[in-house]
């Protein structure tokens, strides 16, 4: 009989390929798209009605309305009360979000297969019904405007905005910042009007949990009559920031906050797996070299971090880290340092190896569940995609070699194209 030996770890084993579910696309009565998951195996479900995130049809002073819409669907309705609402989305262990990024903005539903009929017409009236009382939206503007505050304040978020505002510019939407006036420029009025006429533009449903082709139907009753507005995507024009380097000093600051970066390509791009893999190397986990050096060997940060930011039309890349006041050149020339060595000299064997177990594994989490399944699905579907570009990934990740890290890094990384933004 073959004994087990617990104390040795079972071998890491890269599999071949990976089995996706496809979903199922359904088109409701009004044009908008459904596409479902099915769960045989939890039953739970999970509703996703996901818009284009549209401030360009507002005026620069209305940059908050969005905002405050999305956020205020859950303070009363024609014929619930805030109150109600929570209350009845708490009685039937149900929860409801926002969904919000540069690009989409929605809302989003929890609940479980027993109370899904319950619970979907109520779900449904925040998207029809809301009514956007005075008194609760002071409220949130008193919330907000502190908010604001409080991001001058705080280095890594103002930080984030400035990045923001050198990478697109402060006319596009991504640049963004808001202000005090815009907070008072928020009225229930502009609200109401934005709800009706500018909310629901090209939305499309995402739904997944163990429901039956029957509960999917009553899905699509519910949001087939809703009143759309078509797609206003246009080309996107971004005006960087003209100079390399955005500086916020703060005099009592005791750190500063770093943001690095540069306009990257589209998933699309032949090269978008390679620069995937020169990030995580860079500084894209905890192993990275970024890490090692700053923070292992320096001790000038305890996080310094790289990633990637998906759009639909091409990606962005950044670097961020809070570093002792006084070492910010120091630790932005150890960050060029770091690329320049990963453009010019091979990674070993051992190093290889380490990522490409990594990568693969994290790529693998991504998928352990059905619920990740359909949030993985929309950041491809958003880029154009189909689930052809995770079974290239995993394929890359398997086999990229040391010369394609160098080459890659020489064709993308160029000091002169990096924009800095120093908070602190």
């Amino acid at each position: 009989m073959n004994v087990l030996n617990r104390a040795k770890a079972p071998e890491f084993q890269i599999p071949e390929s990976i089995d996706l579910i496809q979903p199922t696309k359904r088109t409701l009565a009004n044009g908008v798209p459904l596409y479902f998951i099915p769960t045989a195996e939890i039953d739970a479900v999970r509703i996703e009605l996901v818009t284009e995130s549209n401030k360009k049809l507002l005026a620069e002073e209305d940059g908050l309305v969005p905002f405050f819409t999305l956020n205020m669907l859950l303070e009363g309705t024609k014929t619930m009360s805030s109150e109600e609402i929570d209350t009845f989305f708490d009685h039937y262990a149900s929860e409801v979000d926002t969904v919000s990024s540069f690009e989409q903005q929605g809302v989003s539903l929890l609940t479980t297969k027993k109370h899904f009929k319950r619970v979907l017409p109520v779900f449904r009236s925040l998207i029809t019904e809301a009514i956007f009382p005075v008194k609760e939206l002071e409220k949130r503007k008193s919330q907000k405007a502190l908010t604001i505050s409080l991001q001058h304040e705080q280095n890594g978020a103002r930080a984030n905005q400035l990045y923001r505002k050198a990478l697109f510019g402060t006319s596009h939407p991504f640049g963004f910042i808001a202000e005090d006036y815009h907070v008072d420029a928020v009225s229930s009025e502009k609200l109401v009007d934005y709800y009706t006429h500018k909310f629901l533009i090209q939305p499309e449903l995402f739904v997944i949990g163990n429901l039956t082709e029957v509960e999917v139907d009553k899905i699509a009753e519910a949001f087939g009559d809703l009143a759309i507005h078509p797609t206003l995507k246009e080309p996107e024009i971004y005006e960087i920031w003209p100079e390399k380097r955005l500086l916020e000093a703060k005099d009592k600051a005791v750190q500063s906050s770093i943001r690095m970066g540069q306009h990257l390509i589209p998933k699309s791009h032949p090269d978008y797996h390679a620069l995937t893999v020169f990030n995580t190397i860079l500084g894209g986990y905890f192993g990275g070299r970024l890490i090692k050096n700053i923070r292992e060997e320096k001790g000038m940060t305890y996080g310094i971090y790289s990633s990637i930011g998906s759009l639909e039309k091409s990606d962005y890349w950044v670097v961020m880290a809070d570093v002792q006041k006084g070492f910010a050149d120091e630790v932005i020339e150890e960050v060029y340092k770091e690329i320049e060595i990963l453009k010019t000299v091979p990674l070993d064997e051992n190093e290889l190896e380490t990522v490409r177990n990594y990568m693969v594994g994290h790529f693998l989490s991504n998928f352990s569940n059905a619920f990740d399944l359909i949030g993985r699905f929309k950041g491809i579907h958003y880029a154009g995609l189909d689930y052809s570009f995770y079974e290239s990934q995993l394929e890359y990740f398997k086999n990229f070699t040391a010369d394609e890290v160098m080459e890659i890094g020489q064709k993308y990384f160029d000091r002169k194209n990096i924009i800095e933004v120093i908070v602190g």
